[in-house]
């Protein structure tokens, strides 16, 4: 049976790194997107040790050439697409909303939603003149998508404006066979969630600065691939996968 196609954006380090691999491990091949070569490089080299093909695609998800550039060559390469994973994103400098420079929030809303428009869009395409026809498609939305931190606004802006992507992902494209879910990730072992652990920790809502727990990032990809995993008529439209004892549920 030939191997299922999953395209993961940002898997270079981090979360995407982890949901590559989970994918490889279940028995996908893997297309890499991300801004640098050489991590893309070394995450298509562990997917080869492990008996999978992977394709390393440096992309600027905020670019829509570079994002055509990429389907391009993944249909190219492969010529179908079962999964795609929305995973690149960007923060900015935890600064008072107001003196938010407008082109740091331009930028993080070309990554964060634009670009996964854009992927999901091209993604679409592909799947729907398939055969067999249809795939799934998964958001990260992260735990921004339902409250936020301290000045956090583009973030976590585009983050709940990722669920609505999602939720009219899911409802247009049902009569393609094609299955779209969001999983919300709380403090994944990363780069981006180092400061979370350094020093004082991040400021909290009740004014106060913490240190808080993270989990293991390969928790992401196990549910990653479960969500995969499913027939295209079932589909987990929300999950959260989160450090138990972060400062998430309850007052803040």
């Amino acid at each position: 049976m030939t191997a299922k196609i999953a395209l993961v954006t940002g898997a270079g380090t981090g979360v995407g790194r982890a949901v590559a691999i989970a994918l490889a491990k279940a028995g996908y091949n893997l297309v890499l997107a991300g801004r640098r070569k050489e991590p893309l490089d070394a995450v298509a080299t562990e997917i080869n040790t492990i008996g999978q093909q992977a394709l390393a695609v440096p992309t600027d998800v905020s670019q829509r050439q570079s994002i055509l550039d990429l389907f391009a060559k993944t249909k190219a390469s492969f010529g179908r697409l079962d999964v795609l994973f929305n995973n690149a994103g960007i923060g900015a400098p935890p600064v008072p909303l107001e003196d938010l420079p407008f082109e740091t929030w331009q930028n993080v809303v070309n990554t964060n939603l634009t670009g996964m428009f854009l992927c999901t869009q091209e993604a679409i395409k592909i799947m729907k003149d398939q055969n067999p026809r249809g795939g799934r498609i998964i958001n990260n939305g992260s735990i921004s998508a339902h409250a936020p931190r301290p000045y956090s606004v583009a973030y976590t802006a585009t983050k709940h404006a990722v669920t609505g992507l999602t939720k009219s992902t899911s409802l247009d494209t049902r009569k393609y066979n094609i299955c779209c879910g969001q999983v919300d990730i709380g403090n994944a072992i990363t780069p981006m969630t180092a400061r979370m652990v350094e020093g004082e920790g991040v400021p909290q809502a009740n004014g106060t600065t913490m240190v808080e727990p993270r989990m293991n990032a390969d928790n992401v990809g196990n549910a990653v691939v479960y969500m995969a995993s499913l027939p295209l008529d079932a589909n987990v439209l929300f999950m959260t996968v989160m450090a138990n004892t972060m400062p998430f549920v309850g007052r803040g």
